[in-house]
């Protein structure tokens, strides 16, 4: 397989996930008035409870994966996703159509947790960075233009039709990994799955500086990704009055990450994986800072806004596929596991940290703001303890 195209199929996997997200987010009112919920509050579980079952799974994908190869454990996760597509399709209620979400993201675990481990099995330091940051810019176009093709879904047709394309897109990616994708885990590099062998690999990936120190702040950043996530449709259409428009707000904000993953795979082998996440990090504090003093003192208008939250999701790309690079770059021998451990940790603590912050939504953009600017300190002093007080700095990876 061409490196082009290798980079593409782990991209189309990758986006498996956030497409099922983001194309949801012009439905949620649809939904709402479908099955009588008038609290937007509460329709936000059909996001929350996708990213939930999607926390979970990554946490046994891993080990699978490692004893039984990338690609058997990438297609079953697929063929569930497909059919939790069909389940949300046909629900009847509201309960039902959240069990689908949950399995729907039970499914997207095999696709992140494996992506990221094809990508370990056949790169490692800087070159495993420019291709993350390679697929992860193709990948994060998805939410770019996700909410958009949802609201266009939304003129032509009704919630159902979000689901239809889902289940398209997720058999048109199946067939693409099951026809091209190689098994990239060779037989002599399997590991057993015995409970102690497995219980070794998890104590080797949580007791690893780099490793842990680096997805808890990835895992607090993605706190404050997800609360946007969960709280923009309430934002653009309550506070800024944007209406149907509110996913060209919404993709004019997640460009801001497009950009930071072309930028950072050009730039990535020049400056390293360190000195471009922490400067990142540092850019995001400032502007979590601003956001607060301009939403405390009431002056963050539409257009301040947006400014500030493209710049927060280009900080954001710049910081998260370095960290996932960082945190996985000593982890070779037991990828599949370190992945999945990492994949566990960052989505259970993001969800967590923004479902707190989405669920304070009161009106008003104070409690995102106060939430997003305490998740960039917190990621700072993480980022600070794990690299021993010494940010920037390339070396050997900190054990």
């Amino acid at each position: 397989m061409r490196f082009a195209e290798f980079v593409a199929m782990i991209a189309a996997i990758m986006a498996l996930n956030p497409l099922a997200m983001d194309i949801m987010l012009p439905a949620l009112p649809h939904i709402g008035a479908a099955f009588k919920i008038a609290d937007g509050n509460q329709l936000q579980t059909v996001l929350s409870v996708f990213l939930l079952g999607f926390g979970v799974a990554q946490f046994v994908i891993g080990p699978l994966s490692d004893r039984f190869g990338r690609r058997p454990i990438l297609l079953g996760g697929m063929v569930v996703y497909c059919i939790a597509s069909v389940l949300a399709l046909l629900a009847p209620s509201f309960e039902t159509l959240l069990l689908a979400r949950l399995l729907q993201g039970l499914g997207t675990a095999a696709t992140r947790v494996i992506a990221v481990s094809i990508v370990r099995d056949c790169y490692s330091g800087g070159r495993m960075a420019g291709v993350m940051s390679l697929a992860m810019m193709v990948f994060i176009s998805v939410p770019v233009v996700a909410p958009s093709f949802g609201q266009a879904l939304m003129l032509l047709t009704e919630w159902h039709g979000i689901f239809a394309v889902l289940i398209v897109y997720g058999l048109l990616a199946l067939a693409w990994s099951a026809w091209r994708l190689p098994e990239t885990l060779p037989m002599s590099r399997r590991r057993s799955l015995a409970v102690r062998d497995v219980l070794s690999a998890y104590r080797q990936t949580i007791t690893h500086r780099q490793t842990i120190g680096y997805g808890l702040a990835a895992g607090t950043l993605q706190g404050a990704l997800f609360a946007f996530v969960f709280t923009s449709q309430q934002v653009f259409t309550e506070i800024f009055h944007l209406g149907a428009y509110f996913p060209l707000a919404f993709a004019s904000i997640a460009f801001g990450i497009a950009i930071a993953g072309f930028f950072n795979a050009r730039v990535v082998h020049r400056f390293g994986m360190r000195a471009l996440s922490h400067a990142a990090l540092l850019g995001f504090v400032v502007v979590g800072a601003l956001m607060l003093l301009a939403a405390t003192t009431d002056v963050l208008s539409l257009a301040l806004f947006i400014a500030l939250a493209m710049l927060m999701m280009f900080a954001f790309g710049l910081m998260f596929s370095n960290f996932t690079a960082l945190a996985m770059e000593p982890q070779g021998h037991i990828a599949g596991t370190a992945s999945s451990l990492y994949g566990t940790l960052t989505t259970l603590l993001g969800i967590a940290i923004g479902s707190f912050i989405g669920q304070h939504y009161d009106g008003t953009l104070l409690p995102f703001t106060s939430g997003l600017f305490a998740c960039t300190l917190i990621a700072l002093g993480v980022v600070t303890v794990t690299e021993k007080g010494r940010l920037f700095t390339s070396r050997k990876a900190v054990s």
